[in-house]
């Protein structure tokens, strides 16, 4: 497996069309415009230097011109995430009936983006919203996968990758019931994996994976 996806928010962008929760009942003209104005300037902050950060990273830029752009990107994350936690304790969860697609998915962003303890606290949030149809089911499956791997566990969706600290080897993080990992993605409107990682190979994965946990281990990857 060449590809490496670290980037959370493509995988967003790619699956969403394609999610359980994808029906929403939008009426602009109910929109809090305030709001919608507000998520959608964070939208863009969160996006601006994770998109420049990657693509000096494709472009093979020094490491310390990379970290300079990956210390901004933290620093807006902070400042979002304090935005943010201020919208939902006022407001609740805004799904795209409330603000807009793009607004909404911004609001998600934002805590996909930050620490792991600020994750695990509007987790239970994030799913009473898909339950509500108000977020993507795919947002709810990447956000679980993305805690897990931080606690040390395995991802049931895929969402998650990782490189080899030694080697700059891509890997998928490790998979729990790899056989029946379609089905989980399927279920939350995620498309197969052989669509999110061109050169997947289930049977392949399954032989790699003694070797991929042992990395994971030994690098302490989280």
């Amino acid at each position: 497996m060449k590809r490496f996806f670290s980037f959370l928010f493509l995988a967003l962008i790619s699956s969403a069309a394609l999610a359980q929760v994808n029906s929403f009942e939008i009426d602009s003209s109910k929109f809090n415009k305030k709001l919608m104005q507000q998520l959608d300037t964070i939208l863009k902050d969160d996006q601006t230097f994770r998109i420049k950060w990657m693509d000096m990273i494709k472009a093979k830029a020094s490491p310390t011109a990379v970290d300079s752009v990956k210390a901004i990107a933290r620093q807006q994350d902070a400042k979002n995430l304090i935005k943010v936690k201020d919208i939902i304790a006022n407001h609740g969860w805004l799904g795209p009936q409330d603000v807009g697609m793009n607004a909404s998915q911004g609001l998600f962003l934002v805590i996909q983006h930050a620490d792991l303890a600020t994750q695990q606290e509007y987790l239970p949030i994030v799913r009473k919203a898909e339950k509500d149809g108000k977020t993507l089911s795919s947002n709810l499956a990447i956000l679980e996968d993305r805690i897990a791997m931080r606690t040390g566990n395995k991802q049931s969706y895929g969402s998650q990758g990782f490189k080899d600290k030694k080697t700059g080897s891509s890997y998928i993080y490790p998979i729990i019931d790899p056989d029946r990992l379609d089905s989980r993605r399927k279920a939350m409107g995620m498309p197969p994996m052989k669509s999110y990682v061109p050169d997947w190979d289930l049977e392949k994965y399954k032989i790699l994976l003694p070797e991929i946990e042992k990395i994971v281990k030994d690098q302490g990857i989280r």
